[in-house]
């Protein structure tokens, strides 16, 4: 629909229209969801892969290129932002949920390094288990910093994870 409306689309006017139309689409309900199996990720990630080839001037780039000069990020990468954001809001209490319903938190002992809030993982005798929200987000948020972590609002925690992921994809470049 987007291709047959718009015929000649540059980045910011693409930038808009993918957030407004397209991205709501790949992304709902996407925390209760999240495809694990790979063939599931690469159809979502190929609807996003053909919607950056609708800007003309793009589409000699390759698709992270592309990703990067309209300022989007990939699929998996807006999942497990998603997937952080809830925890903080669980972990905190902005949800209106006991977040006692999903985790545990680890037991402090010594030489337990980075922040308080570290999460328990609990063993899964199943390998579908490993895919549930309480399991999948276990690995990454137990590696976040401090000083994310302890952010005092929502979005000075999306700010700071941000920044972090921001500062990591530049060291990776």
């Amino acid at each position: 629909m987007v291709r047959r409306t718009f015929r000649n689309l540059d980045v910011s006017d693409f930038r808009l229209i993918y957030k407004t139309y397209i991205r709501p689409h790949l992304e709902f309900c996407i925390q209760a969801w999240s495809p694990h199996f790979v063939k599931d990720i690469q159809v979502l990630e190929n609807v996003q892969k053909a919607a950056t080839n609708l800007v003309p001037k793009l589409r000699k780039y390759s698709y992270p290129d592309r990703l990067k000069t309209i300022g989007i990020t990939s699929l998996k990468e807006r999942r497990v932002r998603g997937d952080m954001i809830k925890v903080y809001k669980l972990l905190t209490g902005k949800e209106h949920i006991e977040y006692e319903q999903f985790f545990t938190l680890a037991q402090p002992h010594y030489g337990l390094r980075g922040h308080e809030k570290k999460l328990a993982k609990d063993r899964s005798r199943l390998d579908t288990r490993k895919h549930f929200f309480s399991q999948r987000v276990v690995n990454v948020w137990n590696s976040l910093p401090a000083e994310v972590v302890n952010a005092g609002s929502v979005n000075s925690f999306k700010n700071a994870y941000d920044r972090l992921c921001c500062k990591d994809m530049d060291d990776f470049s």
